[in-house]
């Protein structure tokens, strides 16, 4: 089982690493758009709508990365405080939440992907980019999300039980919340101090 989390979060990683080399085609589309506006008079037909195709794969297929570095956003007012063991009990109480929020992104992309794959869809501009490859996008990235999904609930557990759960094959790990600590000798010098003035 372990071997199969591993092999999770390593894909999902380095698709991470890849993916985040899309923002190189997107910057140098867009600055090419912004110089054809400026040299020519007006852009290429391409350039924008290449840039935006790329980037909703590039939106999409990093999500399983971004959970295996536990990227997402967290509302930290309660859940900071929290000790690993507890916040690990929270995850899993609201992990079917997570469940159900990435059953219907895969059913309802699975839904777009093979419509727009069956008619080889293509946008309404003059250029008509084909659509499909990006839309392809959108199951895979739920399916890799759900993969890592279920190796983070698998961690959470561990973690519950009190065994080990390593970052190489669970993803990164809530760390303990910082204690601030003040020792009594600390405490009453700074008094004794604060006292002579």
């Amino acid at each position: 089982m372990q071997a199969v989390a591993r092999a999770v979060t390593r894909l999902n990683l380095w698709i991470g690493k890849w993916a985040a080399l899309a923002i190189f085609p997107i910057f140098i589309l867009l600055l090419c758009d912004v110089a054809l506006r400026y040299i020519v008079g007006r852009p290429a037909i391409w350039t924008a709508e290449l840039a935006v195709l790329i980037f909703g794969a590039y939106a999409v297929i990093a999500g399983g990365n971004l959970l295996a570095r536990r990227g997402h956003v967290n509302v930290d007012i309660f859940y900071g405080s929290l000790s690993r063991r507890r916040k690990a009990m929270v995850d899993i109480a609201t992990w079917p939440l997570f469940m159900l929020f990435v059953t219907v992104l895969l059913w309802q992309g699975w839904e777009i992907a093979s419509d727009s794959l069956a008619t080889f869809e293509r946008s309404n501009s003059v250029w008509k980019a084909p659509l499909w490859p990006t839309k392809l996008f959108i199951p895979l990235a739920a399916v890799l999300l759900l993969a890592q999904g279920a190796v983070r609930l698998y961690g959470d557990i561990r973690v519950v039980l009190g065994l080990p759960v390593d970052e190489e094959t669970f993803g990164r790990q809530e760390e303990e919340p910082e204690v601030l600590s003040v020792h009594p000798r600390e405490t009453s010098s700074h008094d004794a101090k604060g006292n002579g003035k």
